[in-house]
């Protein structure tokens, strides 16, 4: 029996016969310093996204690859309304994503490399608050969040511990079991087995399979985990430098540049190989202090 609930679906009303995302000449520029010029240096403008369109079916998993820097958690934080954007525009199963925040965000669980939680409490305290916040009953809690835990790998001795004593892989399994609690109908995962060891990285991706197949949840993977893309997406892209090259098919992307592998495909793409360059989300604090 699954241990999910779906608030989302009787809450908020889904509207029929359109995509699940729809995104369309998205752009998104910040201002930074350049590091190499000194503190006092003049802001330049920065595109961490431009004019990128792409549409995501329902029950769709596709994935997008990306360096760090190209632009993946910045296309996140737009569609889960933490970001607002220049120009453009995005669609949750048609509800605009820079409008209709309060919505959209009843419909959308995102999962980050930076997870926040509440540091003093425990990993059961922050899915118990989780878990209210979407509407799910105090017995409901009680049953799920334990089992919940158990699936993504967390050690049951350890979830009354509180989140400052755990490690960076310990705090992603809160985070993935906080995003796939009340199983969400956009799932948006940033980066989501970052800092995993290889058998909990399987056992995540494996239950992002059963979220997907038991209730029918829409996800957006991005990630630089090439094998990870091609193992979980029906399709996979590549956001190069803020713009989307291609969102296709793995087959269908290998056959179009004559490669046999997706790395390869990057770099008859880019002309470069795929090394990391620098960290987005450093980038983004930094504009933002």
């Amino acid at each position: 029996m699954s241990t999910f609930v779906s608030p989302h679906k009787s809450s908020t009303r889904l509207r029929r016969n359109v995509p699940a995302v729809e995104v369309r000449d998205l752009r998104k520029t910040f201002r930074r310093r350049d590091r190499k010029a000194g503190r006092f240096a003049r802001k330049r403008e920065w595109p961490a996204l431009s004019d990128v369109t792409f549409t995501i079916e329902r029950g769709e998993c596709v994935a997008i690859l990306g360096q760090n820097g190209s632009g993946k958690s910045t296309l996140v934080r737009l569609l889960s309304t933490l970001l607002i954007n220049d120009a453009g525009e995005a669609r949750i199963f048609g509800h605009d994503a820079f409008k209709e925040e309060r919505v959209i965000r009843r419909l959308v669980n995102r999962v980050s490399v930076e997870a926040s939680f509440f540091k003093k409490m425990s990993a059961a305290e922050n899915l118990s608050y989780a878990a209210r916040f979407y509407g799910m009953g105090p017995r409901q809690t009680r049953e799920a969040i334990p089992a919940i835990l158990e699936q993504v790998g967390f050690p049951a001795d350890r979830r009354g511990e509180s989140m400052e004593n755990l490690s960076r892989g310990m705090q992603q399994k809160v985070a993935l079991a906080r995003a796939l609690l009340t199983s969400p109908v956009l799932l948006l995962l940033d980066e989501p087995t970052t800092g995993l060891d290889p058998r909990s990285k399987l056992e995540v991706q494996d239950f992002i399979r059963q979220v997907r197949a038991e209730h029918d949840a829409t996800i957006l993977l991005c990630t630089h985990d090439m094998g990870e893309a091609e193992a979980l997406a029906d399709r996979v892209g590549l956001l190069d430098r803020g713009r989307l090259l291609f969102l296709e098919p793995v087959e269908d992307v290998k056959r179009r540049f004559g490669v046999q592998t997706l790395e390869e495909a990057f770099f008859a793409a880019t002309g470069r190989e795929f090394e990391a360059e620098h960290d987005e989300d450093d980038e983004i604090r930094e504009v933002f202090g």
